[in-house]
Formats: C-alpha cells, sequence, structure tokens
C-alpha cells in the first residue's frame, strides 16, 4: 500500500514537473501580434496578469503567478506600457516585466521655442500623462522644485525618449537638469570679463542670440556685437524681446508703435538685458553667449540672403541699411 501511495506521488511529482517545464518553455498564446498591454502605476500582480489577460495574451493566470511567486519576482514588475512582437515564454515575459522593458515614444523641444510651445508640445502627445494640466507657470516651477519661478529658457531643447505614460512633470524636470548642466559647465569655461552678473545673465544673452540668427556661423559675432553695447550701456535694440513681451497679441508683424511702447522686455527703450530669456537655447548660443567674438562691430543688418552685414558705426550701418533696403535695421 506504501509503495503504490509512494509510486503516485512520484508520477505526480514528476508530472508536475514535466508540466512545469513545458509551461515554462512553450510561448504563450497571443491572439494578434504585435500585442500591447499597459501596466499603471501601483498595481499588482494579479491586477497586471489581468491586463495581459485583456490584451489577448494567454499566460495562464494561476500558472504565470505561481511562477513569479516561486521565482520570488512577484513584486518586481514595473508599471509602463508594453508590446510583444512575437509570443514570449511565461519565463521571457516574465523577465521582461521585472526588467521594465517598456515601449518608448519621443518628445522633441526645438531651439527657439518658448516655454508656450514646450507645453503645448508635451499637451498634444498622446503617450504623455498630462499631470500639469491646469496649473500656472509659476505652480509647476514650484512642482519641479526649481529655484526659478519663470520658465522661459530653463529647458534644454533636446529629443527626450520616455516610457509611455509617464508624466510631463518628468519629462520637463529631465530637460531642466540638462540645461542647468550645461550652464554650468559652459558658465566655469566662459571667456573673462563679460558683462554677465551670473549664469542666469548669460542665458538671457544665449537667448536673444538663438532668436537673432539661424547661422550656426554668425552667433559668435552677433554675441560680441551685444556685448559691446551692454558693455558701453548702449541699448540692445533688438526685435526678438519686443516680440517676446508682445506675447500671443503678436500677430507677426513688429510695428513702429511696439517699438515706442516701453514695456520690460522692450530692449529700445530699457537699457541692459530683459528680465528673463525669450526662448530656449540651444548649446552653439549659449556658447556664442559666453564666448564672443572680439569685434569692433555695435550693429548689423540682415542681408536677405540668412547673413547679416556688421558694422562698427552707425554711418556705417544706415548705408548697409539703404543697401539692402530693409527697414528693420538694428
Amino acid at each position: 500500500m506504501l509503495k503504490t501511495l509512494f509510486i503516485a506521488c512520484l508520477l505526480a511529482l514528476l508530472a508536475a514537473a514535466g508540466y512545469g517545464y513545458w509551461y515554462v518553455a512553450t510561448p504563450v498564446a497571443v491572439a494578434k501580434l504585435p500585442a500591447a498591454f499597459d501596466i499603471p502605476p501601483g498595481a499588482g500582480f494579479r491586477a497586471a496578469t489581468q491586463r495581459i489577460e485583456d490584451a489577448g495574451i494567454g499566460a495562464g493566470r494561476i500558472q504565470f503567478e505561481l511562477l513569479a511567486r516561486a521565482l520570488g519576482r512577484d513584486p518586481d514588475i514595473k508599471a509602463g506600457s508594453y508590446e510583444l512582437a512575437s509570443a514570449p515564454t511565461p519565463l521571457e515575459l516574465l523577465d521582461k516585466l521585472t526588467r521594465g522593458d517598456v515601449t518608448q515614444a519621443e518628445v522633441r523641444f526645438i531651439e527657439g521655442w518658448t516655454f508656450r510651445q514646450v507645453r503645448a508640445a508635451l499637451d498634444a502627445h498622446a503617450d504623455i500623462r498630462h499631470d500639469s494640466k491646469g496649473m500656472s507657470d509659476a505652480q509647476l516651477m514650484a512642482r519641479l522644485q526649481a529655484a526659478e519661478a519663470h520658465p522661459e529658457g530653463l529647458f534644454f531643447p533636446d529629443t527626450y525618449l520616455f516610457a509611455k505614460g509617464s508624466s510631463d512633470l518628468s519629462i520637463l524636470r529631465r530637460a531642466y537638469d540638462a540645461m542647468q548642466r550645461h550652464l554650468a559647465r559652459e558658465w566655469e569655461a566662459r571667456e573673462p570679463r563679460l558683462p554677465y552678473k551670473s549664469p542666469y545673465e548669460a542665458l538671457i544673452m544665449a537667448s536673444i542670440v538663438e532668436k537673432e540668427t539661424g547661422r550656426a556661423e554668425e552667433r559668435d559675432r552677433i554675441a560680441g556685437a551685444l556685448v559691446n553695447r551692454l558693455r558701453i550701456g548702449m541699448r540692445l535694440q533688438v526685435d526678438p524681446t519686443v516680440i517676446y513681451g508682445l506675447g500671443e497679441a503678436f500677430d507677426g508683424n513688429l510695428r513702429k508703435i511696439h517699438l515706442q511702447t516701453d514695456g520690460p522686455y522692450n530692449s529700445y527703450l530699457r537699457p541692459g538685458l530683459p528680465p528673463t530669456p525669450i526662448a530656449a537655447v540651444g548649446l552653439d548660443s549659449l556658447r556664442a553667449a559666453l564666448h564672443p567674438a572680439k569685434t569692433d562691430a555695435f550693429y548689423y543688418v540682415a542681408r536677405g540672403d540668412g547673413t547679416s552685414q556688421f558694422s562698427r558705426t552707425l554711418e556705417e550701418h544706415n548705408r548697409a541699411v539703404r543697401k539692402y533696403q530693409l527697414n528693420g535695421g538694428r
């Protein structure tokens, strides 16, 4: 009797072992490939397996949970969006979940964008969780624990990869930290005796350079001319600061009345730098502001072909304006 019972138990153990080996090594049934599913933050293992099953992936809820518990990996699953290009084995699926091998999306912030454009890009992205919705800019900066209340220019323009379902605040934090790193490094390597009192003032100048020219080879000369103006107390007299001050009221046509209307960003009427940056700054413009060309030019005007004519005196500048028949000479 005992011998029979022993044999029955042994056979049952062998059958269970055989089934376990077959289960672990056999690809799960997938209704349709590619298959995608989301695991929300805070979801437990059972809730995750329900999401997997709802996506048409037949991993076997009980068997899959037993496998995870046997390996001690059931607490290690990570939230995010997942995609299967082929049918994995249960062990491969468990590895994917515990590694956090999530599908990624991307968002790009462009050099010269305003923070309003940055927020619009985030708000329009379907794969981003919009945690900043309804927040003012100041509230958003407080949530990021940033030292500054005004966000303009403080988010480094780049392409950011993220797991689908990530918070817009986490993406902004990465962009903010990236700008802080770049600014600190470039400030340490700056040319001596520049007329900036702080890295933030250098960032303001860099944002003006960013908006003043799209030609990389001219950025340091633009910066040199503007630095020359700062050094002698001359007004910067640059259109982009006025345009920024107009905000959404700007209709694409900068008029004489705009230049004659006082405001914190009107560099035609107010000396020195504006109170904040006016756009997102790329590395080229940041480096130009901190390594301006040594030039005797104080003026420049667009030639109409994307390049600028630089002048030392107002008389030379006026001749250049007449030559290139532009009304926006600087």
